[in-house]
Parts: C-alpha cells; structure tokens; sequence
C-alpha cells in the first residue's frame, strides 16, 4: 500500500534541493527572455502572412507557448542530474535505508522533479499567458492540468534513463541528444503545417507536441493543425504512465546493483 505522506515527503525533499541549483535557475531565466525577447520577435516579424494565420494569425503567440513547454520539459529532465549526485555522495544508500518503498521513491521523485519544474516555470508561464490573453478558462484549467502530468511524467523519463545508464557521462550525452532531438522533432517551435513529411510523422507522437498543443489550446489559440485536445490528454497520459511504471520497474531492479560511475 502506497502512502501519500511518505510520497508528499520525497516530493519535499526534491523540491527543496532544487533551490540549491541557483547557477541553472539564473541560466533558465535569462535563456527564457533571449528566446522571447529577441528571437520570439524578429522570427515574428520575418515570417509570412500565410504562416501567421497558419498557426493562428501571430507566430509569436505561437512560438511562446512553444518555449513554456522547452522550459518545463527542460526543468524536470534535471532530476536524473539529481540521481548522479547522490550516488556520488552516498545518498542512494540513504535513501535505500529510509522507510519508504521504492514504488514510494519514485512516485514523489516524480512527482517533486515535476512539482519543482512548474513552480520555477509558472511566472514565465502567467506572463506568456498575460501577452496572449486567456480567451477560456475551462480549456486552460484542463490543460494545466494535464501539463502537471507531462512534468511528472518527463521527470519519470528521467529518473528511468538515469538508472538505465548508471554513468554520469553516457546520461549527460544521451540526455542532450535526445533534448536535441525531442525538442526539434516537435511542434515547440515549428508549425507541423511546414515539416517535411517525415518529420511530422515523428512530431505527431511527440510528447512535447502534445503539451505545447494542448497549452495553445488553452490559451485560446486556434489553428486546424493544433493537435486534437483529446488526442494530446490521451498522449500525455500515456506518457506520464508508461514512464511512471517503467521507472518504478527499474528503479526496483537496478538501483541497488552498484556500478554508478
């Protein structure tokens, strides 16, 4: 039996070390209001009236939603960071003597590591929404909801590579690969109306495409090619799930099996 005061106290605890990475909390920050500020912009002003209406009639709507979803997958995929470190400190074994499951473990680690990500994220997020305009606000509370999920589920993404790999180096190399790729392979920042049709195959399935979507639609912006509102809660939960029981899954079978390096 699972209990949600020992899953709340890891949750806690995850939130807590956050703040200890102020160095990565400042970067976020001013990264943020680059992408904004400069790029969000001058792409705005380059792109054609055609394209504008595309994804809603102003690409900067567009683009900024786009870059609250980066900033929230970004956040929680630093748990797995996390991981590394207390394996380097002996806080694993800690964790491994303390009265509380590792299904326990995992779940508040999730949960934390997306907790973490939405409370860093949700100034910059009123902000973008403050700019766009919340036309409804029904459609935006189904959507935060469902972006609570897609940050647990990311930061589950995380703590299961992390345990798969069990090497600091591979995980940071692997990690920024797949950032590369997940990020660009969505439609975070690219209407999917103008990928090559190869890329908006693999976008469709994108789990960032089905957040970014999803938040756009709950922000009142309306384009035929945003993905289904259902199809993309169905998609997040999915994701959320499947990450969820895979890291519990592993985390139960290999996070006592040495070899961290």
């Amino acid at each position: 039996m699972i209990s949600l005061r020992k899953v709340w106290v890891v949750a806690e605890r995850d939130m807590r070390m956050f703040l200890q990475y102020k160095f990565l909390l400042i970067m976020r920050g001013i990264w943020f209001i680059a992408q904004i500020a400069l790029f969000g912009l001058v792409v705005n002003r380059m792109v054609s009236q055609n394209v504008q209406q595309t994804v809603g009639g102003d690409y900067f709507n567009f683009y900024a939603a786009g870059i609250i979803i980066t900033m929230l997958y970004s956040t929680a995929v630093f748990i797995g960071y996390d991981i590394y470190e207390e394996a380097d400190h002996g806080v694993i074994e800690y964790l491994l003597s303390v009265p509380v499951s590792r299904k326990e473990l995992v779940i508040g680690r999730s949960i934390g590591g997306g907790l973490r990500s939405f409370m860093y994220v949700s100034p910059m997020m009123l902000f973008i929404l403050y700019l766009i305009g919340i036309s409804n606000p029904v459609q935006l509370l189904v959507a935060f909801a469902s972006l609570f999920l897609f940050t647990f589920g990311t930061a589950g993404f995380s703590i299961t590579l992390a345990v798969s790999i069990k090497s600091s180096d591979r995980f940071d190399i692997s990690l920024g690969i797949i950032d590369a790729l997940i990020v660009r392979l969505s439609t975070t920042l690219y209407p999917i109306a103008y990928m090559p049709s190869f890329y908006a195959d693999i976008a469709r399935f994108n789990p960032l495409t089905f957040a970014a979507d999803l938040f756009r639609w709950g922000a009142g912006i309306e384009s035929a090619f945003l993905t289904s509102p259902a199809i993309a809660v169905l998609g997040i939960v999915s994701f959320f799930s499947l990450f969820t029981f895979l890291g519990i899954f592993l985390h139960e079978r290999r996070i006592e099996g040495g070899g961290w390096q």
